[in-house]
């Protein structure tokens, strides 16, 4: 099996050429697809540590309440965005993880290896199970859409299950289709993104109730902010850095045809102080302290088909109102552990926004359960 795996990584590694120099150009990719593809940069973790593994950046977030405990780790994830938000982890030692066919000789003895939710990489657990301590699958999660399709592979995902030796999934139900799936030893611990502790670091003053649009894909910020009354101060915080030109040109515009002011967050750093009417959050890390202040978010990747939602707990931390789309069909758990969050059509905005109620965390995960089981 490993074999004929490895030839087939390969194989897909050669046809892909051409197209990964191509994208490895791109602004998006210019780091990651070098340290990836080509190890550029990227050598093998040098310490016998624990190592923990995350795709993007709300994995390599949820990691913090955990990995804290620890004097030093090793961490490795797959987006640029997932490595800038690694980095902020002092005691970390942060690479990109490599394309399957380096692994063998890319990774290195580890005390326990921790992979977070969905990464089911078959040569990493294979490669791991041989060299770590331990592997372990941290808040797993198989969602309503995703488990008919992973049932279609099940014999391939039993191979790779066979290398994980505890998956601690976040509920009864991820449970049994793991179980299915061919998980062994399965615990039930909850959604670690629900144990997150938030900092602010930046108190924004604002100019009257602020509103938070948080989370944003392409053509969401039109669609929300032609249904909701422009009363607020309002921010718009993308989802993705490499759209911030795109959408300050369309909130310019927006903001020019209503008579209202725009600026961007970079320009409220020197003073902390929110003084137009419509701001585009140009910074990356700002949105805990955004909600902070907020009066009401509405989260975005929900009014969009093809996105699935975001996570709502950073708001709920806060007790803040939070509104959201219907199309959260990958945050559907995380929604289960937040109460009163308002789920509407985008023609109900407004309507939504006349009766508020702050939100609040249900049920957290056993941190001290997850810590025993890596430790």
């Amino acid at each position: 099996m490993v074999i004929i795996y490895y030839i087939f990584a390969l194989f897909i590694y050669l046809i892909s050429l051409p197209f990964l120099i191509f994208l490895s150009f791109k602004q998006k990719y210019k780091k990651s697809i070098p340290a990836r593809f080509f190890l550029y940069k990227n050598p093998p973790f040098s310490k016998k540590l624990h190592w923990f593994h995350a795709c993007s950046l709300g994995e390599t977030k949820a990691l913090k309440p955990i990995i804290k405990n620890f004097e030093e780790i090793n961490l490795s994830v797959i987006t640029q965005t997932g490595f800038d938000e690694a980095e902020r982890h002092k005691n970390a030692h942060v690479r990109f993880l490599p394309y399957e066919i380096f692994l063998p000789f890319w990774i290195r003895s580890c005390k326990s290896l921790v992979v977070m939710e969905a990464e089911l990489w078959y040569m990493l657990f294979y490669v791991a199970k041989r060299r770590c301590e331990k592997t372990i699958l941290l808040n797993a999660r198989i969602s309503d859409r995703s488990f008919p399709k992973y049932m279609k592979f099940r014999w391939f995902y039993k191979k790779i299950f066979e290398n994980i030796d505890i998956v601690l999934a976040q509920s009864e139900t991820d449970k049994k289709r793991l179980l299915k799936l061919g998980a062994k030893n399965v615990k039930v611990i909850g959604n670690i993104k629900t144990i997150t502790d938030f900092k602010v670091t930046k108190n924004y003053k604002k100019r009257r109730k602020l509103l938070v649009i948080a989370s944003t894909h392409e053509n969401e910020e039109e669609i929300i902010l032609k249904n909701i009354p422009l009363e607020y101060q309002i921010v718009v915080a993308p989802r993705h850095p490499e759209r911030f030109k795109e959408v300050e040109k369309f909130l310019k515009d927006f903001a020019a045809k209503n008579s209202l002011s725009f600026s961007k967050l970079s320009q409220s750093q020197s003073d902390e102080e929110l003084k137009a009417d419509i701001i585009l959050d140009d910074v990356l890390g700002e949105l805990i302290n955004l909600y902070a202040v907020s009066d009401v978010v509405i989260l975005g990747g929900s009014f969009v088909e093809n996105v699935g939602g975001h996570n709502p707990i950073e708001v709920a931390y806060f007790n803040k109102p939070l509104i959201s789309g219907r199309h959260i069909f990958n945050q559907k758990a995380l929604y289960k552990e937040v109460e009163n969050i308002k789920i509407v059509d985008v023609k109900e905005l407004k309507e939504a926004l006349k009766d508020l109620k702050p939100t609040f965390i249900k049920n957290r995960a056993d941190l001290k359960e997850i810590l025993r089981v890596i430790s």
